[in-house]
C-alpha cells in the first residue's frame, strides 16, 4: 500500500461509519507496558511461548540462560562493538510485537504503549522513533502500515489496548540552516540552506516539493505530508539552550529535531497554524486506521497549552465520533507537579506522564533510601493542585520506574536493578508498589525480567529483548522472553489480584502507621539514611480495606503492628493473606486487636524483599 503525500489523500469520512475497538470504562483499571520498538522483538526468538502459549520450535535466537550474561564483552573489542550497536537500529518490528501479545496477556498487561514508528529520516539511525521525516508512512525497519494494522487487531484480540506514542511538536531533521552553529537567540530566524535528500543532502529547495523537478525528493526527502513543506511550517530559530525560558522552550529545536510551528497566541485566543491542522488530519487518520486507543504525546511541554488543546479538543471528538468515548491523551509534561495538571486541566489531556518526583521517589522508598511518605505524600498532597481528595489521582497519573530516557535522573540513568544484585530481589516490590497505589501502572519493557541498563546514558536504558546485537545484560544472541523468571511469575500473580480486585484500582490509599510493640505507632522512616522496614498502606473502596506492605530489608524478614481502619473492623475480625512472596504464608489469617477506641491493629510479617497483601475474611 503506498503511502499518502497529503492530507487531501486521507478520506476521513470513509472510516466513520465503521465499527471499532470501544475505550476501556476506566484508564485507572489498566496495565500499560511502554516498549522501545525496535528494542522488544524481530520474532526469530525460540523456546518462548507463542500468542496461544504453545512453545515456539521454530526460531533461531534461543532463551538467555546462566552463563550467558557478559557474553558480548569479554574483549575490549566485542564490547566497543556491542556498545557501538546500542547506538543503531537493532532489528525489532511489528510483526516482532505482534507475536508477543500472549506474553503480555499472560503477564497481565492490558494496555501496550509503542514508541513512535512513523518513517524516520533515512541518512541517521534514529531507531528510537522521535525523528519524524514522514508523518504518514510507517518506517520500513518497523514493517508496513497493514502490519500495524495487524498489530493492533491482535492486541485486541488478546485484550490489550494500543496507545502509540506520537510528535507534534518537531520532525526530524530535515533540513539544515546556512551555518553551523544556531543557538536560539531571542527569537532569531536563522536562514535555511535547504530540505534534505535521502542522504542527508540539504540541496532540496526550502518550500513546497515541485516532484516533477525533485523527483527523487520522495519518499526520502524533505517532509511530509506536502502541507508541512511550507517555510512558515518551522520556527527556524535554532536549539533551545535554555530549557525553562519562556518562549524558547516553546520555539526552539530540540538539539537537531526542528521545531514546527503550531500557532499563535494565548491559551484562550490560539490560533492554529496550518501545520497543526495538517497533524490534526494526520493523527485523526492514523486512530482510525490502525483502531488505537489513546495516544502519548511527546514533549508536551514545548508545545504550549494552546496547541495542546487545540489538537486534545480535535482528537476526542473524533474518536467520540467513532464511538471511541475514552480516547485516552497522555502528555509528557516536564516542568513539576503544579505545571503538570495545571496543564492537564486547560488542556483537556487525559493523564499526565511520570510526573518529575514519582520514579525517583518510589525507588527510593523500596531501596529503603527515604521516607515513606515521601512518595505517599506526592498523591495525598491534593491541596497543591486544589483538589478536594487524593482519589483525583487515581486516572490522572501515568506511574512508571524505569523508562527510556529518564529526565529525572539527569545525567546519571540507569534501570532500577543497576548496580548491586540486591535490587534484583527488590525490583518484584517496586513493580507492586507501582500496580497497587493510586495511578495507571505502567512497565518499562525488560523491568519485569530484571533488566539492570547499565552504562549511564540512554542508549543503556533501551537493551534489545530479542538478542540481536545489543542484548540486556551486556549479552547477544539470547532473549529474554522467560515467563518462569521469578519475577515474571510473582509480577503476574499480583496483576491477576489487581484485576480481580476493584479496591487495588480504584481505592482511596493510606500509608499506615506501624508498632513495634504494639503500643507506641508511627509513620515508618528512616534513620541514618536507611530504613530497614515493614513498610504498609491501605487500599480503600466504599467500606473495604485491603492491607498491603513491602519490607526494604533484603536480607531479614520483619515483623510489626499496623492500624487498619478502626471503623471497618472489630476488635477479634481477621484478615487473610492473599497474596505473598514466601507462599507458605497464604492464607495465613491474623487477628485485628483492639488498642483504644480509635486504633485497632494487626501484627504483620514480611519476607524479606517481600511483598504482602491482606483482606477481611
Amino acid at each position: 500500500m503506498t503511502a499518502p503525500q497529503s492530507i487531501r489523500d486521507l478520506d476521513l469520512e470513509s472510516f466513520v461509519d465503521r465499527t471499532f475497538h470501544p475505550s476501556p470504562a476506566a484508564w485507572e483499571d489498566q496495565v500499560l507496558y511502554f516498549l522501545l520498538l525496535d528494542r522488544f522483538s524481530d520474532g526469530r526468538e525460540t523456546g518462548c511461548r507463542d500468542n496461544r502459549g504453545h512453545v515456539v520450535t521454530t526460531g533461531t535466537t534461543p532463551l538467555c540462560r546462566p552463563g550467558d550474561e557478559g557474553n558480548a564483552v569479554r574483549t575490549e573489542p566485542e564490547a566497543a562493538a556491542w556498545r557501538e550497536a546500542g547506538s543503531r537500529w537493532c532489528g525489532g518490528t511489528l510483526k516482532g510485537l505482534t507475536e508477543k501479545m500472549g506474553y503480555l496477556r499472560r503477564l497481565g498487561v492490558t494496555a501496550v504503549w509503542v514508541s513512535p514508528l512513523f518513517k524516520q529520516c533515512s541518512f541517521i539511525p534514529t531507531y528510537h522513533g522521535y525523528g519524524i521525516q514522514d508523518f504518514l508512512d510507517v518506517d520500513p525497519h518497523f514493517g508496513t502500515r497493514d502490519d500495524l494494522r495487524e498489530m493492533v487487531k491482535v492486541a485486541h484480540d488478546n485484550g490489550i489496548y494500543v496507545i502509540l506514542d506520537i510528535i507534534l511538536n518537531h520532525a526530524g531533521n530535515v533540513f539544515a540552516y546556512d551555518r553551523g552553529y544556531t543557538p536560539y537567540d531571542g527569537g532569531t530566524v536563522y536562514p535555511v540552506q535547504g530540505f534534505r535528500r535521502g542522504d542527508g543532502t540539504p540541496s532540496l529547495p526550502f518550500g513546497p516539493v515541485d516532484l516533477a523537478v525533485n523527483p527523487d525528493a520522495w519518499p526520502d526527502g524533505a517532509v511530509w505530508p506536502w502541507e508541512l513543506q511550507a517555510p512558515e511550517g518551522f520556527t527556524r530559530m535554532g536549539h533551545i539552550q535554555d530549557w525553562d525560558r519562556y518562549h524558547e522552550f516553546l520555539d526552539g529545536d530540540f538539539f537537531d529535531l526542528k521545531d514546527i510551528h503550531l500557532g499563535d497566541g494565548e491559551v484562550d485566543a490560539f490560533t492554529p497554524s496550518p501545520a497543526l491542522l495538517a497533524l490534526c488530519e494526520v493523527y485523526k487518520y492514523w486512530l482510525a486506521f490502525a483502531d488505537l486507543d489513546g495516544y502519548r504525546i511527546d514533549t508536551v511541554k514545548h508545545m504550549g497549552s494552546g496547541a495542546t488543546r487545540f489538537f486534545a479538543s480535535t482528537i476526542h471528538e473524533f474518536a467520540q465520533r467513532l464511538g471511541k468515548e475514552n480516547f485516552y491523551l497522555i502528555g509528557e509534561i516536564t516542568g513539576g507537579r503544579e505545571f503538570a495538571f495545571e496543564t492537564l486541566e486547560t488542556t483537556g489531556l487525559n493523564a499526565a506522564l511520570g510526573v518529575d518526583e514519582i520514579p525517583l521517589k518510589l525507588e527510593d522508598l523500596v531501596k529503603g533510601r527515604s521516607d515513606p511518605s515521601g512518595y505517599f505524600d506526592l498523591f495525598r498532597n491534593s491541596l497543591l493542585v486544589r483538589k478536594d481528595s487524593h482519589v483525583w489521582f487515581r486516572n490522572k497519573v501515568v506511574t512508571v520506574i524505569d523508562d527510556h530516557d529518564q529526565v529525572c535522573r539527569g545525567a546519571k540513568k540507569e534501570r532500577f536493578c543497576a548496580g548491586d544484585l540486591k535490587w534484583r530481589r527488590l525490583v518484584l516490590n517496586a513493580l507492586a508498589l507501582n500496580v497497587t497505589t493510586i495511578g495507571i501502572p505502567c512497565v518499562y519493557y525488560g523491568t519485569e525480567q530484571a533488566f539492570d541498563g547499565e552504562g549511564g546514558d540512554d542508549r543503556y536504558l533501551r537493551e534489545c529483548m530479542f538478542g540481536g546485537p545489543f542484548g540486556a545484560f551486556r549479552t547477544s544472541g539470547v532473549h529474554f522472553f522467560d515467563e518462569e523468571s521469578p519475577v515474571y511469575r510473582e509480577f503476574a500473580k499480583i496483576l491477576a489480584l489487581r484485576k480481580e480486585k476493584v479496591v487495588l484500582r480504584r481505592g482511596r490509599q493510606y500509608l499506615r502507621e506501624i508498632s513495634g510493640d504494639g503500643i507506641n505507632f508511627g509513620l515508618p522512616f528512616a534513620m541514618g539514611g536507611e530504613i530497614r522496614s515493614v513498610v504498609p498502606w491501605s487500599r480503600i473502596f466504599d467500606t473495604e480495606e485491603m492491607l498491603l506492605a513491602i519490607n526494604t530489608d533484603a536480607d531479614q524478614p520483619r515483623t510489626a503492628w499496623v492500624l487498619v481502619d478502626h471503623s471497618l473492623h472489630a476488635d477479634g475480625s481477621r484478615f487473610a493473606c492473599i497474596y505473598s512472596t514466601d507462599s507458605t504464608q497464604l492464607r495465613r489469617t491474623m487477628t485485628v486487636r483492639r488498642i483504644n477506641d480509635f486504633v485497632h491493629a494487626v501484627e504483620v510479617m514480611v519476607p524479606a524483599a517481600g511483598f504482602v497483601i491482606f483482606e477481611p475474611c
